[in-house]
């Protein structure tokens, strides 16, 4: 099925996925290009948002079909407040929107909703949103879908330091006795796994404030597509990419 999907397009290289390579486990994604989409359309910046949405519902069900076990989006950092307030607005009546419409397909698929970022500062509207999508897919096995909302990497680590220090102090142990398992367990990818492949689109080569810590010896895969035009074939042809890497995380 992938491989004719792939082939239809003759602008791809010419690979097939290999039953004999393995598929990423945890795929993460920073979604962008939704305002440059819509400025060369002329339209608002919201329709690019818009769109970008539609595209999450696409490669959401394309990631779980293909056996992905998580998918990552960076939904909105940290930094995204600093936008124009009615963008903003509209960011957040977005999770409002996209669960109301596709929770039922997502309980259909067996998809679990997982949110990770600091909700204290989102609107109660989308907190309601968000905390409803999570309780109604807890009970699916399948692919989690974890979105990255109101997520900055460099507080996530900080946050994380302070709690491993707590149970330092706590337990009664010496600062040099701190490990990385004592601060991955407060991360807040915690029992998600690393991710396998980042994709970033638009053409940007930067990460973003986004999983700086988890990315350490991640495969990284950029395309110039913006996000409202990114497509199943896109995806499979960023899952060909990385099954032709080779990951030696700094052995030979």
């Amino acid at each position: 099925m992938f491989k004719k999907l792939f082939r239809q397009n003759e602008n791809f290289i010419d690979g097939e996925l290999s039953p004999e390579l393995p598929l990423p486990k945890h795929v993460a994604i920073i979604m962008d290009g939704n305002g440059r989409w819509a400025k060369k359309r002329f339209l608002p910046r919201i329709a690019g948002h818009k769109e970008g949405m539609n595209v999450v519902k696409k490669i959401t069900s394309y990631a779980n079909e293909m056996g992905i076990e998580v998918l990552t989006l960076y939904a909105f950092s940290t930094e995204n407040w600093k936008r124009p307030t009615d963008e903003v607005d509209f960011l957040m009546k977005l999770p409002v929107e996209f669960f109301d419409t596709f929770v039922p397909e997502l309980i259909q698929e067996n998809v679990k909703v997982n949110v990770m970022g600091y909700r204290d500062n989102l609107p109660l509207h989308t907190l309601r949103a968000v905390e409803k999508a999570i309780e109604d897919t807890k009970h699916c096995t399948g692919l989690v879908l974890n979105f990255a909302l109101n997520y900055g990497s460099r507080a996530e680590i900080v946050t994380a330091m302070k709690e491993a220090i707590r149970e330092l102090e706590k337990s009664g142990k010496k600062a040099d006795e701190i490990t990385e398992a004592d601060i991955e367990k407060h991360l807040m990818t915690n029992g998600l796994g690393d991710p396998d492949l980042l994709i970033r689109t638009s053409g940007e080569l930067r990460l973003s404030n986004f999983m700086l810590w988890q990315l350490a010896y991640s495969e990284f895969y950029f395309t110039d597509v913006h996000w409202p035009d990114f497509t199943e074939e896109d995806f499979l042809e960023a899952m060909i990419d990385y099954q032709n890497r080779s990951r030696r995380f700094g052995g030979l």
